[in-house]
């Protein structure tokens, strides 16, 4: 994965959790910052490099890295 690819996390749905996408691919539903994480190590990316309020790397829809329930 390349790492300046973008990743959409998708606004929360009822049970909080939200569908995160990297170059068009669901990675999964994260419940929080740290499930978000480890969808980002498991594509590669170092979770200590990676800053979530990042603008060039995640597109936040319907709320930013503190909107989960």
């Amino acid at each position: 994965m390349d790492p300046r690819a973008p990743i959409v996390v998708h606004p929360p749905a009822e049970d909080g959790g939200r569908r995160v996408d990297a170059d068009g691919e669901t990675l999964g539903i994260a419940y929080s910052d740290r499930d978000l994480t480890e969808f980002l190590r498991r594509a590669g990316l170092d979770p200590d490099s990676v800053r979530l309020d990042d603008p060039l790397l995640v597109e936040w829809r319907g709320g930013g890295p503190d909107a989960w329930r």
